[in-house]
């Protein structure tokens, strides 16, 4: 991981001064993960496309106010996460809440799609700071500082949030013998 660090630093660095295949090899690195984030977090694959164009396009345009270059992944991951809630404002009605699905329970015995589905279904159903919680702690891997930083807010909501998210996830997913239910 450290020598993936000097390789971004040294190719921010090269893009700063211009050279933009330096920046499409960073885009190429990062694309894949800023994509599937942004798909969990919006749910629409041509939405997360877009999202994730925007996201680069921003960065790139944004490059030289980018204090840390060490810190490019969480600035990176904290313009998708802007991108990706702006979309979702625009597109809830003023004053409606979030959807949420109903509550039931998850089968099990499950082929892997049908797991995949249920973890999704899962996911679903936390609000959008538990969900957002969970995706960067998970599936990217961010540290607690880090994704402080990404969501502007203290480690200590971090936390909570993502706690709180495991915690539903949990009774969500357990076998139902584990619930108590025969």
């Amino acid at each position: 991981m450290i020598f993936r660090e000097v390789e971004d630093r040294d190719l921010i660095g090269r893009a700063r001064q211009g050279n933009v295949e330096a920046y499409n090899l960073l885009v190429s690195r990062w694309e894949k993960r800023v994509f599937n984030y942004l798909l969990r977090l919006v749910g629409d694959r041509e939405d997360a496309f877009d999202l994730s164009q925007e996201t680069f396009l921003k960065a790139y345009q944004n490059l030289g106010k980018l204090e840390d270059e060490a810190r490019f992944s969480t600035w990176l991951f904290r313009i998708a996460h802007n991108q990706a809630f702006s979309l979702l404002r625009r597109r809830r009605p003023e004053g409606e809440p979030p959807a949420q699905l109903p509550a039931g329970k998850a089968s099990f015995g499950l082929y892997p799609a049908e797991l995949s589905l249920a973890v999704r279904t899962a996911l679903d159903r936390l609000s959008a700071d538990q969900r957002e919680a969970v995706l960067l702690k998970m599936y990217q891997g961010f540290k607690f500082e880090e994704m402080a930083e990404i969501l502007s807010c203290p480690v200590s909501t971090v936390k909570s949030r993502l706690y709180t998210a495991l915690d539903l996830l949990k009774d969500t997913l357990a076998p139902a013998y584990t619930r108590g239910v025969p």
